[in-house]
């Protein structure tokens, strides 16, 4: 395994992306620290998703590569959370809300063996106390409101206390009841947790990164400071 002698988590080396034959990234290099707060802008079509979905793995880049470091060392994958900007959970699927949550841990044990440990059911009913959904754990995700749905989904990318939580768009769904909260809770998990957040309503989680990136069709490292909103990256 290659050694690293900073604190860099995630590393984005020339990756270029595309759809249909068109470049949507063409190329572009990113250093993430262990503990970075990244705020992602840019314009519809810019690439931000994409990029987020070349750092989960989700898409294949042409060309380049997407590493992964953890005490140093290159390793093949990390923890890390997702919330999607928009869910692929059909709401109609027979499954409970408790259920949709504790595939958050699943995805780290065998599917072979899906049974949770007290420790692990102790996590679930702590994240869904956290977001509002305890009253609802037995309740078929078929019954909630979009931004019951979203709270769940936003639990499940939690509840496996990630190294890494990937929010894509995620206050586009969030009820206006818990946005409040849910700047809390990122703020907490800000301090022991390495968040990238992709958002078009900055003005809260600018206060709360430290760095500020836009995205389109290349990447533009505005390296903010915490408590800073930058002007102009020029």
């Amino acid at each position: 395994m290659q050694s690293q002698q900073n604190n860099e988590i995630i590393r984005i080396d020339n990756v270029v992306v595309e759809y249909d034959h068109k470049v949507i990234l063409p190329g572009v290099d990113l250093s993430i620290k262990k503990g970075d707060f990244i705020a992602i802008t840019g314009p519809n079509g810019g690439g931000k998703t994409s990029l987020l979905r070349a750092i989960l793995g989700l898409i294949e880049p042409r060309s380049g590569k997407v590493k992964f470091y953890e005490d140093g060392c290159e390793v093949k994958r990390l923890n890390i959370g997702y919330l999607p900007q928009k869910n692929a959970i059909d709401n109609r699927f027979p499954i409970t809300v408790r259920e949709v949550v504790s595939s958050g841990l699943l995805r780290t044990k065998s599917l072979l063996s899906k049974s949770l440990t007290a420790a692990e059911s102790a996590q679930v009913d702590d994240v869904l106390k956290l977001v509002g959904m305890d009253s609802y754990s037995d309740s078929s995700i078929g019954n909630l409101s979009g931004g019951q749905l979203q709270r769940t989904l936003f639990a499940r990318a939690i509840v496996s206390r990630p190294s890494v939580l990937v929010l894509d768009e995620p206050l586009s769904y969030i009820d206006k009841t818990f946005e409040a909260q849910f700047y809390e809770i990122v703020e907490q998990l800000a301090q022991h947790t390495t968040i990238i957040l992709v958002s078009h309503e900055m003005a809260r989680i600018m206060q709360m990164a430290n760095r500020h990136i836009i995205v389109d069709r290349g990447i533009e490292d505005c390296h903010a400071h915490r408590h800073f909103i930058p002007t102009d990256c020029k």
